[in-house]
């Protein structure tokens, strides 16, 4: 009787690592946003399709990782 086995799958703490990166990204671009309103209040409409083009890719990123997750059992 092994009390330290470990049960599961391994793509679980891989997905998690890999989900740190997109979520710091998300953070950057947003804060970057937030930033920038403040600065320059009436930039603000020009600027926000890059904010949703710059969360999309960052997501897609996301997503990469736990596709990998289940490819790479």
């Amino acid at each position: 009787m092994d009390i330290a086995a470990v049960n599961g799958s391994l793509s679980a703490i891989g997905y998690g690592l890999a989900a740190i990166g997109p979520g710091i990204g998300v953070g950057l671009v947003f804060s970057a946003y937030i930033q920038s309103t403040a600065r320059q209040p009436e930039s603000s409409r020009l600027t926000l399709p890059y904010v949703w083009i710059g969360f999309a890719v960052i997501e897609a990123l996301a997503l990469l990782g736990i596709a990998f997750g289940f490819v790479f059992k």
